[in-house]
């Protein structure tokens, strides 16, 4: 991996390299995206059949696309018994994790008849993408499913892509282990018009979650507004803050988890040792020689893999934070006190056992992150999401009566007469 001295200068550039791969820069893809967009809405199962058979080269009707409770089965009977212990497991601890973030309505009764108040209420149906081209995520069926169950959310549809026809048995079972409702075999942007705007086949739902491609980020960035979405996904990043203590063979096999996702992943080290950064590069170019991915790792590191020697830690979480990392791990002699010093990152991973794939599979936390410098002002995906909330206001006469020249004299002080009218009339 190369090794930069950061100065301002390389700052600024690394910041820019990062950027491009956002998917706000494919402005390229657009007009194919709004163009699949737009039949689906006007012609719909018409318009989704065909963008099915065109992409995913399947021929699907009405009956074929659901997936049945027959497939299901038989997913069950082709899933390694060992992963589906491991997907019960993580499935106790992402749901443990969620339930914590569960919010209750609350009510506030004041004096002279003024009751407020805040009505919490589940998203009534919510759509779920799960990717299936290059590689299957059942975790990520996990990570989308729990939180809109813990919040209560009656129906969770889900839409995936398949392969000759069906869809993979570790995603289905994961599916079903999480409480999907009703699977449908279609995949990239078709599948998110689908379920924004419905079709005969595919109900119209309120909001849409999960990872995809491209064409998948580009099509909720097109529907948002008819419906809700979480975020537009970035490609994977993972950032490591670390100083001399770190293992420099731990670091390396981290900062390569995340660049074998796909070309664009960005991995980035982080230090103020020299002696570490030298070690990495080594451990990294001992790892590529045996790793299955390799040359998607090569690219990756190529285009974003990155060493970026600071001479303080000081410095270092700076510049973590001017980069908002997807996954940061924090691997100093004391990341407790480091991780409080971090304003910005989808999530952090403290100490030298605390690798990002324990979060990607198991510990509980969700996966589904703030990518491209969005932790800024994007969290991971949550309860809250599945949520929506209501303020609650109620005056009784003598309340009112008690500030109801006050409301009018703001409303006055705005020019809106037919608001102070509509206070001032209850006292005439």
């Amino acid at each position: 991996m190369r090794i930069v001295k950061l100065t301002e200068e390389t700052r600024k550039d690394l910041l820019s390299t990062l950027l491009k791969r956002s998917p706000n820069q494919y402005a390229q893809y657009e007009g194919t995206v709004a163009q699949i967009v737009d039949d689906i809405r006007e012609k719909g199962d018409e318009a989704l059949f065909a963008y099915t058979e065109k992409f995913d080269h399947i021929r699907l009707d009405p009956e074929s696309v659901k997936v049945t409770e027959e497939e299901i089965e038989e997913a069950y009977r082709a899933v390694d018994p060992a992963l589906l212990d491991v997907i019960r497991k993580a499935l106790v601890n992402i749901r443990t994790y969620h339930e914590k973030q569960r919010r209750y309505s609350w009510f506030d009764s004041q004096e002279n008849g003024i009751l407020l108040g805040q009505k919490i209420t589940p998203l009534q149906r919510v759509g779920v993408y799960v990717p299936g081209g290059k590689a299957v995520y059942p975790s990520s069926v996990l990570m989308n499913v729990v939180p809109a169950k813990v919040a209560g959310v009656p129906q969770i549809i889900m839409t995936t892509p398949c392969r000759d026809g069906k869809v993979s048995p570790n995603t289905l079972v994961a599916a079903h282990e999480a409480g999907a409702d009703v699977i449908y075999k279609v995949g990239g942007a078709q599948a998110i018009a689908a379920m924004a705007h419905g079709t005969p086949t595919i109900p119209k739902v309120d909001k849409i979650v999960g990872p995809g491609n491209i064409f998948v980020a580009l099509a909720k960035k097109a529907v948002y507004g008819f419906v809700g979405i979480d975020s537009i996904a970035g490609p994977s990043e993972i950032t490591v803050l670390a100083d001399e203590t770190a293992n420099p063979r731990y670091v390396a096999a981290d900062l390569l988890s995340q660049a074998e996702h796909d070309e664009l992943a960005s991995s980035i080290l982080v230090t103020t040792s020299e002696s570490l950064a030298q070690a990495v590069s080594r451990e990294v170019d001992g790892f590529l020689q045996v790793l299955s991915r390799k040359e998607i790792i090569s690219k990756s590191l190529e285009n974003y893999g990155y060493i970026l020697l600071v001479d303080s830690l000081e410095e270092g979480i700076m510049t973590v934070d001017q980069i908002a990392p997807e996954h940061l791990e924090i691997v100093t002699a004391n990341p407790f006190d480091t991780m409080t010093r971090v304003h910005n990152a989808g999530a952090m991973f403290l100490g030298s056992c605390s690798s990002e794939p324990l979060g990607d599979y198991f510990a509980g936390p969700n996966h589904i992150l703030p990518t491209n410098g969005t932790a800024r002002f994007f969290s991971p995906l949550g309860v809250d999401d599945f949520v929506k909330k209501s303020s609650i206001v109620y005056y009784s006469e003598e309340a009112l009566r008690a500030v109801h020249t006050d409301i009018e004299t703001f409303a006055k002080a705005e020019e809106l007469t037919a608001h102070a009218n509509s206070v001032a009339v209850r006292f005439e």
